[in-house]
């Protein structure tokens, strides 16, 4: 079995395979018969598990698992204890409320020039926060920063579990170590149905 970490650049879809001629997971991981984790949007960045344990990809991409993903988010804005707050308790996308999220408020936020800058515009400041959640609806993290009134200009996946992007520039993959893999395969394994135990009398 392989397993796989890669930084996902900007503008690469989380795919092996495009007829438009945009760039894949192939450009980056050019190895047969491996199968992203979950999905990381063509606008977004950052960290994709990628493996042929087909077991593996299943449980970790089934909701019931609750893997939790930690993603860096650079918003228009800084957001108050109100907005941040409003991220943990859950908010509202077409009708439906998001599972609580975990939400912070980070620091100064280096990472590498992306190939096309964000949009700034000159009297809004920029701020960036953490948001962890174990969902997995379509562009979540966007979509959670907008309800709150702090748009979403920049998105990282820094972390998926508790593998995380470490020292991966855009664009580099590596393999998990085997104790990554233990932790994995620990994580997805299913969990034995409740046995109720009755004393004899």
């Amino acid at each position: 079995m392989q397993y796989f970490l890669l930084n996902k650049p900007f503008e690469v879809l989380t795919q092996f395979t495009d007829e438009n001629g945009r760039q894949t997971l192939k450009d980056f991981v050019p190895v047969p018969h491996i199968y992203p984790v979950g999905r990381l949007d063509y606008d977004s960045e950052g960290l994709v598990l990628l493996t042929d344990d087909k077991k593996l990809q299943f449980r970790l991409s089934d909701p019931k698992f609750k893997i939790e993903k930690t993603y860096w988010v650079q918003v228009e804005g800084i957001p108050n204890e109100e907005a941040l707050e409003q991220l943990r308790r859950g908010v509202l996308i077409q009708g439906k409320k998001t599972s609580p999220a975990k939400a912070r408020l980070l620091g100064e936020v280096n990472f590498w020039e992306r190939s096309k800058p964000i949009r700034f515009r000159a009297n809004i400041p920029t701020s960036w926060i953490e948001i962890k959640i174990s969902q997995g609806m379509n562009r979540q993290v966007r979509k959670m920063t907008a309800a709150v009134g702090h748009p979403t200009l920049r998105l990282v996946r820094v972390a998926i579990g508790k593998l995380s992007l470490g020292n991966l520039q855009p664009g580099e993959s590596r393999s998990l170590t085997e104790e990554e893999v233990k932790q994995l395969q620990l994580f997805a394994k299913p969990k034995a149905p409740y046995q109720p135990h009755f004393r004899k009398r």
